[in-house]
């Protein structure tokens, strides 16, 4: 007797990819960006939005969960780029599984993004970097234990985070810093042990999402940069409580920032 046979993740993104091909219009995406806490004021400045979609409208996504994310999913022409952006990302924390939270990103490479860039809203251990500060992710240290890859598929992660995209990033905004970005499962916030201990293991940015899509991106084999918005300075580096609505404040401070950062980068990508 034949076993019926069982669909993949990889699968579901086909089908979702597919999709979105009829709903947009778009065959083919070129750039696909993921907006984090605090980054949707600024998704306006990345070029004429051809379509918009609620993100529901596709196989195996849901609904936005957290607030301060939009539940939709965006095409954007820019110059000669088709960008698809996602308004908002499925978490760790949520416990829909790894397979979810990184559904996104493979829908993004089966629709034909080469490059991919992850945007958080997180905290800083650096004193310096103060609220609505960017920052690029050079590299970053997985705390959750889990990957969105299964099986013997062994994948280099040396350069995951693109030093190329990095230094294009640079050439567009010479003050920006970089460091590693650290995540923890959530949802609650680090305490200042953690922190610490974050700081000693080398991170310099503390947050509870990006590290699983990364590594599905690469996986996927797309070019990733990931973009950080220090929104606060993390639990132990300053007297001041942690809240969520602290982080949406700091990303509507630095909206127009951010839109400028993002509307020149991402066309030259």
């Amino acid at each position: 007797m034949t076993q019926p046979e069982t669909s993949t993740p990889y699968d579901h993104a086909n089908q979702a990819a597919a999709r979105l091909a009829e709903l947009t219009g778009i065959e083919r995406h070129d750039v696909a960006l993921v907006l984090g806490s605090g980054w949707l004021p600024a998704v306006d400045a990345l070029g004429e939005a051809t379509a918009e979609i609620a993100t529901t409208d596709l196989p195996g996504f849901s609904g936005a969960a957290v607030a301060g994310h939009s539940g939709k999913i965006r095409s954007v022409k820019a110059g000669d780029k088709q960008l698809l952006v996602f308004l908002s990302r499925t978490h760790y924390y949520e416990g829909k599984g790894v397979a979810a939270v990184v559904h996104g990103v493979r829908t993004a490479a089966a629709a034909g993004c080469r490059a991919i860039v992850l945007t958080n809203g997180c905290g800083g251990l650096k004193p310096t970097w103060t609220p609505g500060t960017p920052v690029l992710i050079s590299d970053h240290i997985n705390l959750t234990g889990r990957s969105p890859i299964e099986g013997a598929r062994f994948v280099d992660l040396t350069d995951l985070y693109s030093s190329r995209l990095r230094a294009m990033c640079r050439e567009v905004d010479p003050t920006l810093d970089e460091g590693v970005y650290v995540q923890f499962p959530g949802p609650h916030y680090e305490t200042p042990a953690e922190v610490r201990m974050a700081g000693i293991l080398g991170g310099h940015l503390v947050g509870m999402s990006t590290t699983l899509e990364a590594i599905a991106a690469r996986e996927a084999g797309m070019e990733v940069l990931g973009i950080s918005l220090v929104t606060n300075l993390a639990a132990g580096i300053s007297d001041q409580p942690l809240n969520h609505e602290e982080v949406l404040e700091a990303g509507r401070a630095a909206a127009s920032r951010m839109g400028d950062l993002l509307g020149r980068i991402v066309p030259r990508i």
